[in-house]
């Protein structure tokens, strides 16, 4: 296995292992439903959670929430609204978390960025008329 994907699968354990030691109760990891995944998907006392990992070496470039930009967000959202619809799941609330992870190896530095941005609808990219011929 490469190594940046080592660092991503133990960044991804270090997550999860910070959100059960805040009472979160996971649901899925790497949940996929083609084309979609999900890093992890947790409920937070009732609301739902999607949770993007980024796991990164240094953050002396870039930082790693950074790494979430519209793109990751509407592929996020759409993930979602798929999780929500496969579980019957419409009328719970639900949240975007990223968790990011900086360093070598365990222990990281972890920051949790709660409710990091909220859901764009799958049209946002048309005109205010034109989204409404696909609802």
């Amino acid at each position: 296995m490469a190594a940046h994907n080592e660092l991503g699968q133990a960044g991804e354990t270090a997550a999860t292992q910070y959100l059960l030691e805040r009472d979160y109760h996971i649901l899925e990891r790497n949940w996929r439903a083609h084309p979609h995944e999900v890093d992890i998907i947790a409920d937070d006392f009732g609301e739902i959670v999607f949770v993007e990992v980024k796991t990164r070496r240094t953050d002396r470039w870039e930082s790693p929430e950074a790494a979430v930009d519209r793109y990751k967000r509407d592929y996020l959202s759409q993930a979602a609204l798929t999780y929500l619809r496969q579980k019957r799941m419409g009328n719970v609330p639900f949240r975007f978390d990223i968790i990011t992870l900086v360093g070598e190896a365990p222990p990281f530095e972890i920051q949790h960025f709660k409710n990091a941005f909220s859901l764009i609808h799958p049209n946002s990219h048309l005109h205010h008329d034109q989204q409404h011929r696909f609802l």
